[in-house]
């Protein structure tokens, strides 16, 4: 893997998976709707869930430099 496309991949999907992690969390400490129409522990497992998918796969990126 080239290293340009390599660093904004890796940073792309760590920032990604980074605020969807922090929203997700601010979303559960204040007792808000992670998603509507879904129920909050499914919503919340979900997010999580691809947060740190994305987080790791940016991870990933990064160390394939």
């Amino acid at each position: 893997m080239e290293s340009g496309p390599a660093i904004f991949a890796g940073a792309a999907f760590t920032l990604f998976g980074g605020a969807l992690l922090l929203w997700t969390t601010v979303r559960a400490m204040h007792r808000e709707p992670v998603a509507y129409g879904v129920a909050p522990g499914t919503a919340v497992a979900l997010t999580g869930l691809f947060g740190a998918a994305s987080l790791v796969l940016g991870v990933w990126c990064f160390g394939r430099l």
